[in-house]
Parts: structure tokens; sequence; C-alpha cells
């Protein structure tokens, strides 16, 4: 059976599920972003993040469901106001997916499948197992490489993959990322918040593809900033939440 047959807009057990598409100046893909997730049968919602584009205008033209930020935020407000409109409208279960293309939705069962395996957190790993998608650059993943044992050092527990937008969360997960969320470069941040708050964090081995446009926000000197940042900022959130305190 193929995954479109086995996917649902719920899972086994009956939840809601909803399908947060942060997106800035993602016009070239979003569009066929939404149709592929559409075809799955999964309610979404695309957060336009005061894109300088015409994505906030495609998305209008073709009545896809969009909430539209008056400014930019950042990935990490435009994916908390996704938590946000999930919490708001009683969803069980919401699935961050990039809307550049790069996520397959074919793999959302396989997250959603941790959550209902007892995880709070699941994360879409492309090095959990060896896969045939796309590994990113050399210097991202030594970049990865490192994040995932900074967070091991600080939190006891492994996540190969911690720069993944890929993402499932659970009602729990949601309430702590609609109260606290990182502005710049989220996903290793939030993941050790989720930790060390007590939420369980899982991952479940994926497959990415290259984006199907745009461009990345981390390269060349954004790179240096983003190891720095994000290295520092899972640091201070660990401090803050360490045992005792």
């Amino acid at each position: 059976m193929s995954p479109i047959e086995t996917a649902s807009a719920t899972d086994r057990i009956g939840s809601r599920i909803l399908v947060i598409i942060p997106a800035y100046n993602e016009s070239e893909c979003i569009l066929a972003t939404v149709r592929n997730i559409e075809a799955y049968g999964y309610d979404y919602i695309v957060v336009n993040d005061g894109s300088k584009d015409d994505t906030l205008s495609i998305c209008r033209a073709n009545a896809l469901n969009v909430l539209d930020l008056p400014q930019n935020l950042g990935i990490g407000g435009a994916v908390q106001a996704g938590h946000k409109y999930a919490q708001r409208h009683g969803y069980d279960i919401d699935i961050q997916v990039d809307g550049d293309g790069q996520h397959d939705p074919s793999y959302i069962p396989k997250l959603v499948e941790q959550i209902n395996n007892g995880a709070d957190l699941a994360v879409g790993s492309r090095f959990l197992e060896k896969t045939d998608g796309f590994q990113s650059t050399f210097m991202r993943r030594v970049g990865i490489t490192w994040l995932s044992w900074w967070i091991k050092l600080f939190t006891g527990e492994t996540v190969t993959d911690p720069t993944s937008g890929f993402r499932a969360c659970d009602r729990k997960a949601i309430d702590l990322f609609c109260k606290n969320y990182p502005d710049d470069y989220p996903e290793p941040e939030s993941l050790a918040l989720a930790m060390k708050t007590g939420l369980s964090v899982r991952e479940a081995s994926v497959k990415m593809l290259e984006r199907q446009g745009g461009q990345s926000s981390i390269g060349g000197f954004s790179s240096v900033y983003y190891m720095i940042k994000v290295s520092l900022a899972v640091w201070i959130v660990c401090w803050i939440h360490r045992k005792g305190v």
C-alpha cells in the first residue's frame, strides 16, 4: 500500500492533525508544496511571514488557507503563530513542514507514529538511518554534528538531526511552544527547551529533498553567526532549566 493510501487527516487513534507551513518569499514553490500536502488529506495553514515576493498573492489567488503576518517575524515567530493557530482550533498534533518543498508529506505518518507511541515532540531525521535523500552540504553537516554533540552534553539525549524543521508536536509541546518559542534559528534551541522541561523527544527516519525554490537563510557569514548564536542559546536554555532551580 502506498503512503498516500495510508495517510489521512487523522491518525489511527482519531487525533486531529494540522500541517504548519511557515513561508517567507516562497513564491516559487508554495503552491506545489500545499498541493502535495492536500493530496494526502491533511488540514494545513500557510503562515506568510511578511513575504516581499508574491507568496501571499499566490496563496490568495488559489484560495489557500493562509495566515498573513503583518511584518516579518522570522522563522521562530512564524512557527509559533502556527502553533497558536493549532491550539486555538483544537488540533491534537501539528506538523511543521518547510515551504520550500524539502519535506515529503508521505513521511508524516512516521512522525505521528512516534507521537502515538508516547513522544511529545517527534523530529524527522535524515541521519537516523542511511537514506538516499538530500543530506545537506558538508559544512552544514559539520554544524549538525556539533549541535548534536552540544545538545547531548547538556541534556544527555541524542538527536541526530537537530536542525530539522520537519517535526510533529503533541498538545503538551504545542502548549509549551505557544508560551515560549525561540525567535532566531529555533530548532536546536526548542529541542533543548523541550527536553529540559520534561517533554519526550524522539526521532523518525525520513528522506528529504533538495529545496525546490528560494534561498537558504544560512550561508557565508550567517553560518558562523548561526553556530555561535545557537550554541549559546542552547547553553542558556539548559542553564535556566537545570535541575534544582
